[in-house]
């Protein structure tokens, strides 16, 4: 994993710390990014795709004057119907592409982006092969054979994954090979090698820029969702993460546990042995519970000394055994070497028959004071 790392880093040209070595499979599939990544990434490309399909619909019907001053009638005609149904998809594609943060529509909306000019070239080759043309005719009708070129050129502002640029990229390799394979009889094979593998050095290139634009933003994102101290997920990061697990739950009818974990007696360690001993003590119970805590679950700093565990797909009960676990593996030590405790307030949605983050946030906050006085170190989930 760390070769690996070393790899991307120098592949990439990332400085030391940007991405962690555990993050570097994030650039080669999606299938592990964070869901906050996984929206911040998804409104990225559909902002991106509308952005193009705009300049698609503004400069597509423009050529139209070109083709009529240049082309036969009997082809121009043709081209001009093909360019304005094109015109009316990308417009379409503008005024209809979802902005709700999901990558499933980004990854729809790239997929409609591409295939709109994909189809165009292959339909355009098709009437182009069936007309001998000459002088200025030819020149013109050369340039749509660079269709191909401008679209793998166009994945270079898309921050996607290895596996994602090479889903997206394949279908217009595989089209080129097509238009070409219909044109077997008057194509040369040594012509069709050279441009085949102009345009995979391209996909190639354009990849790597994807890539090396979504080891940015990992980077980027990595440093503000992140407390600082703690490491642990920051207080807006950790409402965004909440409201976006709130939604799946709802969505999917699944159960959603939070926790609401503050140290006890925090205070005396800051008076006693001073605030950086307390700095270091909220660092090691941060350590403490993401060693212990499970695969999904995810913390944040609330404030101070107070934590937000989120468990999704958890329900009250398991929520309580995985809890006591935490409990009773201990949260480390305080300066003194005595055991650290933490009241805990837990709130589930289904148990508890809410769906909005503030009031399942309140609710645990709610036990955990409930917690509190009834002795302090335990859990309160009713």
């Amino acid at each position: 994993m760390r070769i690996t790392h070393t790899i991307w880093r120098g592949v990439l040209g990332l400085l030391p710390g940007e991405i962690a070595s555990n993050e570097t499979g994030w650039l080669l599939s999606p299938h592990q990014h964070m869901p906050l990544l996984q929206q911040r990434r998804a409104l990225m490309l559909i902002n991106r795709v509308r952005l193009f399909a705009l300049l698609f619909a503004l400069l597509t019907p423009l050529w139209i004057v070109v083709d009529v001053l240049t082309l036969p009638a009997a082809l121009w005609e043709r081209l001009v119907t093909m360019r304005l149904l094109a015109t009316v998809a990308f417009a379409a594609l503008v005024m209809w592409c979802p902005h709700d943060g999901r990558l499933l529509r980004a990854y729809q909306g790239m997929a409609t982006l591409f295939a709109i000019p994909t189809l165009f070239y292959i339909g355009s080759h098709l009437l182009l092969t069936q007309h001998h043309l000459e002088g200025i005719s030819a020149a013109i009708g050369t340039g749509y054979a660079f269709l191909p070129f401008v679209l793998l050129a166009a994945f270079a502002i898309f921050p996607l994954t290895l596996l994602e640029n090479l889903a997206f990229v394949m279908p217009v390799l595989l089209a080129y090979a097509l238009a070409w394979v219909m044109d077997w009889s008057v194509a040369s094979w040594l012509s069709f090698g050279g441009e085949f593998w102009l345009l995979s050095l391209l996909a190639g290139v354009s990849a790597l820029a994807g890539i090396s634009q979504l080891a940015f933003i990992i980077a980027l994102v990595g440093q503000t969702i992140r407390d600082p101290l703690t490491t642990a997920f920051s207080r807006r990061s950790g409402i965004e993460m909440l409201e976006l697990q709130l939604v799946n739950a709802e969505r999917n009818q699944l159960p959603l546990a939070i926790a609401f974990i503050d140290m006890d007696h925090f205070k005396s360690i800051n008076d006693v042995f001073g605030h950086a001993a307390g700095d270091k003590t909220l660092k090691l119970l941060v350590q403490q519970i993401q060693q212990n805590m499970r695969r999904g679950d995810v913390l944040v700093r609330w404030g101070g000394e107070e934590f937000l565990l989120l468990m999704p797909n958890t329900d009250r009960v398991q929520a309580e055994i995985a809890l006591e676990r935490l409990r009773q593996q201990g949260l480390g030590q305080r300066p003194d070497g005595s055991p650290l405790t933490a009241s805990i307030g837990l709130a589930e949605r289904l148990a508890d028959k809410c769906n909005a983050r503030r009031q399942l946030v309140e609710l645990a906050d709610a036990r955990m004071y409930r917690a509190k006085q009834l002795g302090r170190n335990q859990v309160v989930s009713r």
